[in-house]
């Protein structure tokens, strides 16, 4: 049986004025501590010497209790081992201990007190996601993990992990290390046509704490902001986690349809955006759209909140230029992840804020919890500077693209009838509408049954949509799997 360290004792309190003898208070501290689960069978107890020593008292109390203890059988000696508490607690010691446990719930006379919590936190409650329990075939967001070059990125780790300096141990500065966010800024200028220097760069856990910090920063409680519709779920719990009102706008051919949305709410204050592949439905928005929506936030002092989640990976051609470059009168908030390039563990994303904003980020980012692990965000700069990253990022293009043909080539096969796929130019997902008056979640649940994560493309709605769908990951999924899953698929159906 796998013992603890004697080290991890609950605080014991002794009290030198009482009446009780001190070896009465000890066994009695022990004896509480066992029965109600705090100290477990197995678990090794200080030496009486050591713990004298600890409490600052005299031996003899201490062996007195343990005499106690191993009379009524709490403790017993293992062979190199010590004193441990007793892996089998007779009954009559049970019986005999306190009758009522110190966590027991108190009785409250009468109903029960309510336990309040914020109506926001309701808000954000989300149904059971089953299709989320499958690493399975279709998971979205999932990166082709096992060609991601491990061995590089180890001998990276371990470059800084088997020395490492002062100045990786301490406290980091919140805003990130400073040669990531410079690599940083010299690949989204290169990349993705973002304008923006090394200082504008701010780290972040991933895309979900960057808008959740944007939300923050930008927004207060009952102002309004646009999102797209349908769009990704995560940013509209971001944007009601700060009391945002959210103004659902219709996503076409073009993206966010932006005089409907100045419609719906002209004088919003901010607006959510994945221009370069739209989420969940792959378009990319128009050249006519983004001057659109460019031009309305300037005049209505508006806030753009751009996504940039997985534009590396398109196609039909170069990726697709940000937003962001096109802005004049820095209106823009560019949001970005490795979590897709590189793999979601990770936990490192950014934001490219603009520059009069930025001690307002600074210290939002220092009230959420401090700084990024400095260590990872060290072996990603090398990961960068050394041109892994680029060479990882161009093999996984092709690789998707593969996987990308043999999804659409089994659908085309097995499933024409029923599904209609959107949104395949890009990305590491595709959308797929189903029959109408089809239930999307139910499919996904019973896929979920057959280990096929296939998420319900209606929960990318705020309102209910006129037609349901699935959204299917290939990026993580060989071409077998992606074979047997669509076999899977259809027999949901």
């Amino acid at each position: 049986m796998q013992r603890i360290s004697a080290s991890f004792l609950p605080p014991i309190a002794l009290d030198a004025d009482s009446a009780v003898p001190m070896h009465r208070q000890l066994s009695d501290w022990f004896r509480r501590e066992i029965v109600d689960g705090q100290l477990r069978p197995g678990q090794r107890v200080p030496s009486s010497r050591s713990l004298a020593s600890e409490l600052k008292i005299s031996r003899i109390p201490v062996l007195g209790a343990y005499e106690q203890l191993y009379a009524e059988g709490y403790l017993e000696t293992f062979i190199g081992a010590g004193t441990c508490v007793a892996r089998s607690i007779p009954e009559e010691a049970l019986q005999s201990a306190h009758p009522k446990s110190r966590h027991a719930p108190l009785q409250v006379p009468g109903d029960r007190a309510a336990r309040r919590i914020s109506r926001r936190s309701l808000l954000l409650r989300e149904p059971a996601q089953s299709w989320l329990d499958s690493q399975g075939a279709f998971r979205i967001g999932l990166p082709a993990l096992e060609h991601f070059p491990t061995a590089t990125w180890s001998k990276l780790v371990n470059r800084h992990a088997r020395k490492p300096s002062v100045d990786m141990m301490v406290y980091g500065d919140p805003m990130g290390h400073m040669p990531l966010r410079e690599a940083i800024a010299e690949y989204l200028s290169t990349v993705r046509a973002v304008r923006c220097d090394a200082s504008q760069i701010l780290m972040t856990t991933g895309s979900q704490q960057g808008l959740q910090i944007c939300a923050h920063v930008l927004l207060n409680p009952g102002e309004r902001v646009w999102v797209e519709e349908p769009g990704y779920p995560g940013a509209r719990q971001a944007l009601m986690s700060v009391g945002a009102r959210i103004i659902p706008v219709p996503v076409d051919q073009e993206g966010l349809d932006v005089a409907e949305g100045i419609r719906r709410g002209r004088s919003a204050r901010a607006v959510y955006v994945t221009p370069s592949h739209q989420f969940p439905l792959g378009t990319a928005m128009s050249a006519a759209r983004r001057m659109q929506l460019l031009n309305w936030a300037m005049r209505s002092g508006a806030w753009i909140i751009e996504d940039d989640y997985d534009s590396e990976f398109r196609f039909g051609g170069r990726p697709i230029a940000s937003l962001q470059g096109l802005d004049a009168d820095d209106r823009v908030i560019y949001v970005g992840t490795f979590s897709k390039v590189v793999f979601p563990a990770l936990r490192l994303g950014y934001v490219v804020v603009p520059k009069d904003l930025v001690p307002a980020f600074f210290d939002a980012r220092n009230a959420v919890d401090t700084f990024s692990s400095t260590l990872y965000q060290a072996v990603m700069t090398d990961f960068i500077r050394e041109g892994h990253f680029a060479r990882h990022i161009r093999r996984m293009r092709m690789l998707y693209l593969e996987r990308r043909s043999a999804l659409l080539e089994a659908i085309h096969e097995y499933m024409a009838d029923k599904l209609e796929v959107v949104g395949a130019e890009a990305g590491m997902q595709l959308a797929a509408l189903l029959p109408p008056d089809m239930d999307d979640v139910a499919v996904s649940r019973k896929a979920a049954h057959h280990g096929v994560s296939a998420r319900p493309l209606s929960l990318c709605y705020a309102n209910p949509p006129g037609r349901s769908g699935l959204l299917l990951g290939y990026s993580g999924a060989s071409v077998r799997e992606i074979r047997e899953g669509i076999g899977k698929l259809r027999m949901c159906f």
